[in-house]
């Protein structure tokens, strides 16, 4: 799933792209692409001029001159690619808009992400308002969320994983994070000390940030920018995926565990439980 350099990527393309642009038409392919919770259908905001774009995590929306907005959440393999008009469509086209001598396609595969036209409240899009801010918002609020680690007993990967707590990461980011900082995947979260929380937050920004650099991390054609060309982090990776070679640092075997559904890597040497 696309975590937060990979839909922060999609943002800035978009927002180069896009904005002071005319939203001249929209099109519905497949029901699945509206969020049920839609306030009504996307083909209302047609008319709209962009005027920003935004995002909180692993949401982003379009900002228009109208008072409300267009929110995305690319699910598993959302991508919008920009398109000269009447290029062949995709495969799987799931909505397009067209923005004068271009079109804007939004093409999943799986069906997992959506768009839902939605109205603000105190500044952020309804559907986003559970979602905590994430490590790049102005309202990260640093002491605040090292005091929310400490309250959890669950293991810390979860709490890292809990967009209530501080959005944007997932699993990828996740497991890169708690091997630079060298925390194991299942210690419990309650049981770390606050500057040992605020090395993860910092390990996470940093590996992050440097993601965001290479464009995001692609294992497949899922995840693209607008451009469909894929990011290059994955091969920065020292932990996520590598199970069964040598740790960068110790050199012994990096190991995959699973628990909460998810598979963790990690080393058991730098990474002592």
């Amino acid at each position: 799933m696309p975590e937060l350099p990979e839909v922060e990527t999609v943002r800035r393309g978009l927002e180069r792209w896009c904005l002071d642009r005319i939203i001249e038409k929209v099109e519905l392919f497949h029901p699945r692409a509206t969020n049920p919770r839609s306030m009504a259908p996307i083909t209302e905001i047609a008319g709209a001029t962009i005027k920003k774009l935004s995002r909180r995590g692993k949401f982003l929306w379009f900002e228009i001159d109208r008072p409300f907005t267009l929110v995305a959440h690319l699910g598993m393999s959302g991508q919008f690619r920009i398109q000269p008009i009447h290029a062949v469509d995709e495969r799987h086209l799931r909505a397009r808009f067209l923005l004068g001598d271009s079109e804007l396609r939004f093409v999943d595969q799986r069906t997992f992400g959506w768009l839902a036209v939605d109205e603000f409240a105190a500044g952020i899009p309804t559907l986003v308002r559970s979602i905590a801010p994430d490590l790049f918002d102005p309202q990260f609020d640093r002491a605040a969320v090292i005091k929310k680690f400490r309250s959890k007993g669950s293991e810390v990967k979860r709490v890292l994983l809990d967009q209530g707590v501080m959005s944007g990461v997932g699993n990828i980011y996740a497991d890169e994070a708690l091997w630079l900082s060298r925390i194991h995947p299942q210690s419990a979260a309650s049981s770390l000390a606050p500057r040992k929380i605020g090395q993860l937050i910092n390990a996470a920004e940093r590996v992050m940030s440097q993601a965001l650099l290479e464009g995001g991390t692609s294992f497949d054609s899922l995840y693209t920018n607008i451009n469909g060309e894929s990011g290059y982090f994955a091969q920065s990776l020292q932990a996520y995926g590598r199970e069964n070679e040598a740790c960068s640092r110790c050199h012994i075997q990096i190991r995959r565990i699973v628990f909460g559904g998810r598979s963790s890597h990690f080393c058991p040497k730098c990474q002592r439980l």
